[in-house]
């Protein structure tokens, strides 16, 4: 399993859009890895995580070919997630020859998003039942996708909607995908989390240095979590545990979130990074 990191910034992007503060004027000097856009990620060539206004530029660095992806998995209906007024242009008048029916699947309050894009008066004459289908989830009722057994587990984010993060299986290996949420999880939550073995852990780290009390978490948090993870056995010592999402309220460069993911044998995620367990 291969997951790639197209983006890995918070809402706000980094440097945000409207900020001059020190960590964003640094990103801006220095470049590279210091750039991060809205959070996306791609599993195996197949299997979409999250649809940011980014994704555009995301297909165009990293020479993506989205007409042929079947499955995209929505966390949460928060427009650095989810933009679905760009699944307007797989229909067949303006995306030729995508492949088959793109299946989105998310919580009832992305479906509502998803259908508020899609059915406004300008792209009424354009219907997309033949390229693209909404498939509402429920918590933990796990399903199949292009031979991946999938989970949606509610997060620890937006109280006024379901949020999901998900565990994605195939072939033995197991993924964890945690963006976003914070740390308090409902009880039903973590055990669903916490009663399987984990190749590739991704953690929320928005809040970077500091802690967070709820809705995402710090790298204090994302500490007490990797602990909990290995006091019940979810994680080998092989397992790689990835941090990303990453807001410039952190006040830590990517500089030192290396070092620091280095210190406590994690990985600090950067825009275009692969990953492969």
């Amino acid at each position: 399993m291969e997951i790639q990191y197209l983006g890995t910034a918070s809402a706000e992007g980094w440097p945000a859009l409207f900020c001059n503060c020190e960590i964003c004027r640094r990103a801006r000097e220095v470049g590279g890895k210091e750039l991060r856009t809205r959070t996306q990620a791609l599993v195996d060539g197949k299997i979409l995580i999250d649809l940011p206004p980014d994704t555009y530029m995301h297909a165009l660095k990293y020479s993506l070919q989205l007409g042929q992806i079947r499955h995209l998995l929505v966390t949460h209906s928060h427009m650095d997630h989810f933009f679905p007024v760009e699944l307007i242009h797989r229909h067949e008048h303006f995306g030729h020859y995508a492949e088959g029916i793109l299946q989105v699947y998310g919580s009832e309050a992305a479906e509502k998003a998803f259908y508020d894009a899609v059915l406004i008066d300008r792209f009424k004459v354009h219907p997309l039942d033949d390229a693209v289908r909404f498939v509402r989830l429920e918590p933990f009722a796990d399903f199949m996708a292009d031979g991946y057994h999938i989970i949606p587990v509610p997060a620890d984010h937006d109280k006024r909607e379901t949020c999901l993060i998900y565990v994605i299986e195939k072939d033995g290996k197991s993924l964890l995908y945690g963006h976003d949420t914070g740390m308090n999880l409902s009880q039903e939550a973590w055990d669903c989390i916490l009663g399987r073995t984990y190749d590739l852990i991704s953690l929320d780290a928005t809040m970077g240095k500091h802690h967070a009390k709820e809705y995402h978490m710090g790298l204090p948090d994302v500490l007490t979590v990797v602990r909990r993870m290995e006091e019940r056995g979810c994680i080998r010592p092989d397992t790689v545990k990835v941090i990303n999402h990453f807001s410039h309220n952190g006040k830590m460069t990517h500089e030192e979130l290396e070092r620091f993911a280095a210190e406590h044998g994690l990985t600090a995620a950067y825009d275009g990074m692969n990953v492969r367990v």
